[in-house]
């Protein structure tokens, strides 16, 4: 498997399920992420850049479309039609905020914070993402609050969490339940290494994977929650 790909597969199915069931979760690159579950794919955020490494090029020109994509926010590393032409076709339902409307051609769905859809069984409910400190010169935060969104997705009895572009805010003291949480760790857009595991540790998901990670070494988000009982934290 490439360093670009991080890729695993949750079996502690429901009961019921027992092993029919699977869910795979793969990390791509930056903030980008396939969920496929049976024969369906959701893609939230795809994004390629010169600046990574050019196997997620060959990724996205290869990969099956998807029948959902969510977008969390508009800046050009989430919301990149690029490479999210690759991955959709004429029955992908797309969610995204509604300031990405000049970037993607035809009908979205855009979900306030607190709403939730459910689509071809796949339920998705649109969750808080902002910054607090972290500001541009002019004093407007990176990502003000009320413009892009994180997304809980629930799948196969489990929660997924994608925070977006976010720091360690009071509303991810009130997520339960969630199976997986993927973390921005960068600290210059987003929360850094200590904040993420802060937030880890209030989400308390089964497992953790950070993203974002410009310029930083995960491994040391990792180190900082060893010992953390029932709380696994897989790397690129």
């Amino acid at each position: 498997m490439s360093r670009a790909h991080n890729k695993f597969i949750n079996n502690d199915a429901p009961d019921g399920i027992g092993e029919i069931y699977m869910l795979e979760v793969k990390k791509i690159a930056h903030a980008s992420v396939m969920i496929t579950t049976g024969e369906k794919h959701i893609y939230i955020d795809p994004f390629y850049s010169d600046s990574l490494p050019t196997d997620v090029r060959s990724f996205y020109d290869d990969a099956p479309k998807g029948d959902l994509l969510l977008i969390t926010h508009r800046h050009h590393d989430h919301c990149d039609p690029e490479t999210f032409h690759k991955i959709i076709d004429e029955d992908t339902t797309i969610i995204a905020p509604k300031n990405c409307s000049d970037k993607i051609d035809g009908d979205f769905i855009s979900l306030k914070v607190g709403k939730s859809i459910e689509v071809n069984g796949i339920e998705v409910e649109a969750v808080h993402a902002y910054n607090i400190k972290r500001k541009r010169d002019s004093g407007e935060p990176f990502h003000p609050k009320g413009k892009g969104v994180g997304y809980l997705v629930k799948v196969e009895g489990k929660i997924i969490y994608h925070s977006g572009d976010t720091e360690y805010i009071p509303e991810m003291d009130e997520l339960k339940n969630v199976h997986t949480a993927l973390l921005p760790i960068d600290g210059h857009y987003t929360m850094d290494i200590d904040e993420a595991a802060e937030a880890a540790k209030s989400i308390r998901p089964k497992l953790v994977i950070p993203m974002h990670e410009r310029d930083v070494d995960p491994d040391i988000f990792k180190r900082k929650l060893e010992g953390v009982p029932d709380i696994e934290v897989r790397t690129m």
